[in-house]
């Protein structure tokens, strides 16, 4: 058993505690200076310059959020932003921002942002980076968007595709396992609840994600009171909270493909999916594969995420990069900057 960590600087740990009782932020949460050059009704997109201070080198790189969970995910506070990290290296950034959902949205599906939003999103990043090719890497379920877009387009402007815990075999997710026998119980309530409000309300979105993580919910009230003295780990509890406090709606139809898929059918793990009435195959995605896995993701567990890589027969080059993180951790913890970030840095070296 781990030893209970007691605060050693008394002095520090009543002044955070102070902080938090009078509601003081801890957590620099402004975003990283950023320029909007597109916008339509189903995004937008902006660029993040390198820094001034850094030698510009190698190609953009364009980030894919998920569904539901905002943006923000990669800009989560200073000191623990993916932007930032990779500006201060010297690379341009774009962020591809879907916005919140609502129920005029409850007909799209997962051909819409494969089809659509990211195709039209990486041609305008390439366009204002002058027509180079670019770094896709998406978290979660946008890694998997990531790659079916890769897959159905290879005209597109890819230069790599990352897949930050990503989970394409869902049989590999014990929490899924868990909730199976309730689906076979309830799962016939499913389809007409969500059709009827269009979709998954937010509160219901995050209710899911903390799940995922109930062990740290549970235990945060201990977490707090045995790191008073941590200004930092206090600041990255606070970042997350706000994180999780906007959540967005998941769509109506996009829910009912991933429920169908997450439930009943596990096709993700079969390496091919329709969308838009035809078969859109992984084996088809032909530039280099980057799989991030985190060590301690219960959503998203590393034999669930590395399953990608039986699926990408077609790519010149694949490698697994397992860090410590659950599943918004790996992407933007404490740990990132020297785990995640640099080994993400290091497979887009080889092909800029």
């Amino acid at each position: 058993m781990t030893p209970l960590r007691i605060p050693r600087d008394l002095g520090a740990a009543r002044d955070n505690l102070l902080a938090k009782a009078r509601r003081s932020r801890l957590a620099d949460t402004r975003p990283m200076p950023r320029t909007a050059i597109a916008q339509n009704e189903h995004f937008t997109l902006y660029r993040y310059a390198p820094d001034d201070e850094a030698r510009p080198h190698g190609r953009p790189l364009f980030l894919t959020p998920p569904l539901a969970a905002p943006a923000m995910a990669f800009d989560l506070r200073r000191g623990c932003s993916v932007a930032e990290y990779f500006i201060e290296d010297g690379r341009d950034v774009y962020l591809v921002d879907y916005g919140p959902v609502d129920f005029g949205d409850r007909d799209q599906g997962i051909e819409h942002w494969v089809d659509e939003v990211l195709p039209q999103a990486l041609t305008l990043a390439s366009e204002d980076a002058h027509g180079v090719n670019l770094h896709m890497a998406g978290w979660s379920l946008g890694g998997i968007f990531t790659m079916f877009t890769a897959a159905a387009r290879q005209d597109l402007p890819i230069a790599t595709a990352t897949a930050v815990a990503s989970p394409f075999d869902l049989r590999r997710v014990p929490l899924l396992a868990l909730a199976r026998p309730l689906d076979r119980a309830f799962g016939g309530l499913v389809g007409p609840a969500y059709r009827a409000v269009g979709g998954v309300p937010a509160p219901l979105t995050k209710w899911g994600f903390q799940l995922s993580a109930a062990d740290k919910y549970l235990t945060k009230p201990l977490s707090i009171l045995t790191h008073a003295d941590d200004r930092d780990f206090l600041a990255q509890l606070e970042a997350v909270d706000r994180f999780m406090d906007n959540m967005y709606a998941y769509p109506g139809r996009t829910f009912g493909q991933l429920y169908h898929v997450v439930m009943r059918t596990n096709e993700f793990a079969t390496g091919t999916m329709r969308l838009g009435g035809r078969p859109v195959h992984l084996a088809d995605i032909d530039v280099p594969v980057l799989v991030v896995a985190g060590l301690n993701d219960t959503l998203a567990p590393t034999p669930a995420v590395a399953h990608l890589l039986d699926l990408v027969t077609g790519s010149p080059s694949t490698q697994l990069l397992q860090a410590p993180g659950g599943h918004l951790g790996v992407l933007t913890g404490r740990a990132a900057r020297k785990t995640t970030w640099p080994g993400m840095e290091g497979f887009f070296s080889k092909f800029d």
